[in-house]
This record gives C-alpha cells, sequence and structure tokens, in this order.
C-alpha cells in the first residue's frame, strides 16, 4: 500500500527530539570550530616564525606578537566553553542548553576571527590554493552561521537566564 511504514514515534514526540538533535549538533559543532581556531592559530605562529622581513622573522614584531597573544587568549576561552558544551552533552547536564549556547555564541566568533587572522598574516600565500588557510575561514564561517548564528544563540541564552534589564 501507498505510505506504508513503520512508525518510529508519536508525532508529538518529533519536535523535542528535533531540537535535542539540534542541541548535540551545535554543541558538538562548538568543538569543531574550536579545532578550527587552534589550527589557524598554530599555523600562524609557525608561519610567522618562519616568514623573515628586514632579516628577522615576522613574529618578532610586536605588534603581530600582540595579535597572537590576544587570539591565543580567546582560544583559551573558546576551549573552556566547547568543552564545558561536550561535557553537558555527555552528562545530560540540566544546563545543558545555556552551556551550548553560550560556547556556540562564543567558539563560532573565535574560530572566524583565527582564521582571518591565519590570512592576513599568513598574506597572499593564504589565498592561494596552495595553501589550505582560506579554506579554514570558509569553513570557520560556514560553520558560524550552520545551527544558528552568534546572535540567535545570545538571544537564546537571554530567554535562557532571566536577568533584569538595566
Amino acid at each position: 500500500p501507498a505510505g506504508a511504514g513503520t512508525r518510529l514515534g508519536h508525532p508529538a514526540d518529533a519536535d523535542p527530539a528535533v531540537r535535542r538533535g539540534l542541541l548535540a549538533g551545535a554543541g558538538l559543532l562548538a568543538s569543531e570550530q574550536l579545532g578550527v581556531a587552534e589550527w589557524c592559530l598554530e599555523a600562524t605562529v609557525r608561519h610567522t616564525r618562519e616568514r623573515r622581513q628586514f632579516n628577522r622573522p615576522v613574529g618578532s614584531f610586536q605588534a603581530l606578537k600582540h595579535r597572537m597573544a590576544r587570539l591565543w587568549l580567546e582560544l583559551v576561552s573558546a576551549r573552556a566553553a566547547a568543552r564545558n558544551a561536550a561535557d553537558a552533552l555527555a552528562t545530560g547536564a540540566p544546563d545543558l542548553a545555556v552551556a551550548v549556547a553560550v560556547a556556540q555564541a562564543y567558539v563560532s566568533g573565535t574560530a572566524v576571527r583565527a582564521a582571518e587572522e591565519c590570512v592576513q598574516l599568513h598574506a597572499g600565500i593564504a589565498m592561494t590554493w596552495e595553501h589550505p588557510a582560506h579554506l579554514y575561514l570558509k569553513r570557520a564561517k560556514s560553520a558560524q552561521l550552520a545551527l544558528g548564528s552568534p546572535g540567535a544563540h545570545r538571544a537564546q541564552l537571554a530567554e535562557l537566564i532571566p536577568l533584569p534589564a538595566p
């Protein structure tokens, strides 16, 4: 017969199941975004140690050191947020939605900034097919929007944590 099949669940259960699936996906995506950010920073540090200008490694210039140090600090915070979301997913923590919203709101922006810095500090080589930096930027940007923008996750966080308006 047409439309024959096995019902896997009640239709009323579909919405909560899809929400749980998207929540799990967003929490796991934060770990992938962290990996993108870590690769970008490591590649940038390695490149700035090897690339020379004025007979010095470009990584020895104070302005570049400061940019990479700022990025490293962001990455440490992103790691904490991503790990918290992964732990909340693994343990079924009651604040799972909060942990995932925080992770996506923060880690996705860090991944994009790390990839942008990677492309900029690698200079022209980063936009060639021979170097993967541009691919990491594309992945960071698409992942940032894949399961909700950072703004959407911040709005969700505002609903989850009832803070009074100023």
